[in-house]
């Protein structure tokens, strides 16, 4: 199969400008869900669709499909789906989430321009929102596809008093029906890396073993407030200085778990709400969030234990109060070995060398796994860099990593 890389990169070089945003360096887009980028850029996605001969329908929470049945195959099989997303971060880079839908859309057009037969009917995908950044946590769409939220409360979903129904039905996006994830014979996903690992290996394209369990924590520490200058340090109950023990607890117990049992554990504690936060005043109470990941479950329960150890340290220390609510828990996800066996066979067959990693970012494939045999695949990003504009990956991996999806896809379509 032919995979045409100027086309390829033409459509994600159009895909670019709809969001567009001044940058010092690299490519920035902003596109969120329900705005004009967003518009335009689901408008841009179906003309292309519909002129590759695919016929194109729009869900009710503004999934985006387009559906190519060949002659050769029963309309009524369960098609093989592929895809991804088009929204973005705030000042988010070209390629996370566009290389997998436009590279989904040029495996098809790749596979018709062979003169393929596939026995089962292909899909190319949009989810929506999934990166979160207006509605609910992200992911939406596809958890919608999966079933593992209901149509009404991804609808009811508000940002500033604003529903996603109302959003898409702003731009124009809201259809009707539902896609069904589990009418689907397998899933594939291409995105980028997010890493090093497979630009350290020389590789160009990563097969996916495990996605990445997140359980998120909510923390407070409370202590009390009181004048900087006029409270000795030994009559002081600063919930700062103990977050402060607690952030490298949390950083201890992440080491200890790498240490141990599981390589690819992390756990962070990226933000921090300091009240009064005042350069005068001792904080009476520290807000934050540690999210902790492993494609080991154990090891993610075992970090969230040791913060809650942690806390109960310094309450009997500092004497300050705590609380720890853990919201979401969201377990590994394993990707389908019958998945994973089409990308590798489809690597060797085009002579382009496949590696299996672990991903630590959740992907809208971690939802779709819950509903059908499914499998996520990397290309390289350069430096690691994304959800920044700096956000690279070069054309010729672009279209490599494509190749192997194609091929995967045209081996599942013709079972």
């Amino acid at each position: 199969m032919d995979v045409r890389t100027s086309r390829l990169r033409d459509d994600i070089e159009a895909n670019a400008e709809f969001g567009a945003v001044p940058v010092e360096e690299g490519r920035g887009r902003t596109v969120l869900t329900g705005t004009t980028a967003d518009r335009k850029a689901r408008e841009y996605l179906v003309a292309r669709l519909r002129d590759a001969g695919l016929d194109v329908r729009v869900d009710a929470v503004g999934n985006v499909a387009g559906r190519w049945t060949p002659d050769s195959a029963d309309p009524d099989a369960d098609p093989v789906a592929a895809g991804s997303h088009l929204d973005s971060v705030p000042e988010g880079g070209i390629f996370d989430g566009p290389l997998g839908v436009y590279a989904a859309l040029e495996a098809v057009r790749a596979m018709r321009d062979a003169d393929l037969d596939p026995a089962r009917p292909v899909e190319v995908v949009s989810f929506t929102e999934e990166e979160g950044q207006r509605f609910d946590g992200g992911l939406v769409g596809s958890s919608v596809a999966a079933g593992d939220i209901p149509v009404e409360e991804a609808l009811a979903f508000e940002d500033d008093g604003v529903t996603l129904a109302a959003a898409l039905d702003d731009i124009g996006a809201r259809g009707e029906g539902l896609l069904d994830a589990s009418d689907w014979h397998a899933w594939f996903e291409l995105h980028i890396e997010q890493a090093e690992r497979l630009e350290r290996a020389g590789v160009p394209a990563g097969v996916v073993t495990t996605i990445t369990g997140i359980s998120r924590c909510d923390v407070e520490i409370r202590g009390e407030a009181n004048h900087a200058g006029s409270t000795g340090m030994d009559e002081r109950c600063d919930p700062l200085a103990a977050a402060s023990e607690f952030v490298l607890d949390v950083e201890s117990a992440a080491n200890d778990v790498v240490a141990d049992e599981s390589d690819t554990a992390v756990a962070t504690v990226g933000k921090l709400d300091v009240r009064p936060n005042a350069p005068n005043v001792i904080a009476d109470a520290v807000e934050l969030t540690v999210d902790v990941r492993d494609v080991r479950h154990d090891s993610v329960h075992r970090i969230v234990d040791e913060a809650r150890a942690s806390l109960d340290r310094l309450e009997a220390e500092r004497g300050v109060e705590t609380s720890l609510d853990r919201p979401w828990d969201r377990a590994p996800v394993p990707m389908s070995e019958r998945c994973r066996d089409a990308l590798h066979e489809a690597g060797a067959s085009a002579g382009i060398e496949t590696l299996d990693l672990h991903s630590g970012a959740a992907h809208d494939t971690m939802h779709v796994a819950n509903a059908t045999d499914a499998a996520l695949l990397f290309a390289p990003s350069e430096d690691g860099i994304s959800h920044n504009p700096r956000e690279w990956t070069d054309w010729e991996d672009c279209a490599a990593a494509t190749r192997v999806l194609a091929g995967a896809m045209a081996r599942l379509a013709a079972e």
